[in-house]
């Protein structure tokens, strides 16, 4: 697998075993890397044989036996030697800026200087991730969407002083790995698609407060007209085919102004005590609460994800002209 200017990637250190780092650990083994993982979890064996386990059968690529690559996988809880000989390092911590600047500030001097770092990060900038770096050259922000094992996209974000043949390098390495990853132009609060995912959950929760559905009939909603719309063309291209033969210009010149005056309607719901009690009261009378809820909701969840991007990719990528 290539993706570095030191030759073949064979080795990553993921750092942090929480939901994200778990399932990045069983792709990158999926896709032959040997993989060190660095947490801090007093059960950190246990919780990487299980989140193997539970993400090795939705593999975009087919199912995985989990034995098969949990041989590949070593728990360290030293960081310095998690990251050292790695060809990549895919940070995976909570959203502390202050613990992940004082990991990259560490780690730089430790991997090789080939290696790739990333940063799993969906809020924090790069330039204040490597504020304490000598040279954060080689620092990106790599955000995959969750779940991180399956879904294609992946953001890389570059900071101020990011080599661009960093950026060059991430890209394919991310593209080794089955990925579409996608390179920001310019800083962004956030990632641009936890951005437009909080946009639309705002209007949701604001519908759901004012009674106007429950939190499984607008799930029913999305996953009915736009979910499927916008997995098939995206926001804008389906505008620009409900314009007809006049495209994009037809559809706002048609629509725009009326649209833009919605947007003056929407709502700007606080999620407050109250609010995440009737959100959360619903959400687990519609999909389940005990034991075993989350992991029959992650496989139900796969198992459809894993089907559309089958029907997908049967019609082949969409046409750029």
């Amino acid at each position: 697998m290539s993706g570095t200017a030191g030759g073949p990637v064979r080795t990553a250190a993921v750092v942090g075993a929480g939901t994200i780092g778990l399932a990045w650990t069983t792709l990158f083994l999926a896709h032959g890397l040997d993989v060190r993982v660095n947490s801090r979890r007093a059960d950190a064996e246990r919780a990487v044989r299980e989140g193997v386990g539970l993400f090795a059968p939705t593999l975009p690529g087919g199912p995985a036996d989990p034995a098969e690559l949990l041989e590949r996988v070593t728990v360290e809880p030293d960081v310095a030697k998690a990251v050292a000989g790695a060809d990549v390092v895919q940070e995976n911590l909570r959203e502390d800026l202050a613990e992940k600047r004082k990991l990259f500030a560490g780690i730089e001097h430790i991997a090789p200087g080939h290696a790739l770092l990333l940063s799993s990060t969906s809020s924090l900038r790069t330039d204040d991730i490597g504020a304490d770096m000598a040279d954060p050259g080689r620092l990106l922000i790599g955000h995959p969407f969750n779940p991180a094992h399956l879904i294609p996209l992946v953001e890389i974000i570059p900071g101020t002083r990011t080599d661009p043949d960093a950026v060059t390098r991430a890209l394919d390495f991310y593209r080794s790995l089955g990925k579409t990853p996608v390179a920001v132009r310019g800083p962004v609060t956030g990632t641009v698609a936890n951005r437009l995912q909080s946009a639309l959950f705002r209007e949701a929760v604001h519908l759901v407060l004012d009674g106007v559905l429950t939190v499984d009939e607008l799930d029913a909603v999305v996953t009915g007209s736009i979910g499927l719309r916008w997995a098939a063309v995206g926001p804008f291209r389906a505008f620009h085919l409900g314009g007809g033969p006049g495209g994009l210009r037809r559809m706002l010149e048609a629509v725009g102004p009326r649209m833009a005056a919605e947007w003056q309607h929407l709502g700007t719901p606080e999620l407050d005590g109250p609010a995440v009690e009737l959100l959360v009261e619903q959400a687990e009378d519609a999909f389940g609460r005990g034991a075993g809820a989350y992991e029959r909701l992650a496989a139900e969840r796969d198992a459809r994800q894993l089907a559309l991007l089958a029907s997908l990719g049967r019609l082949g990528p969409e046409s750029s002209s």
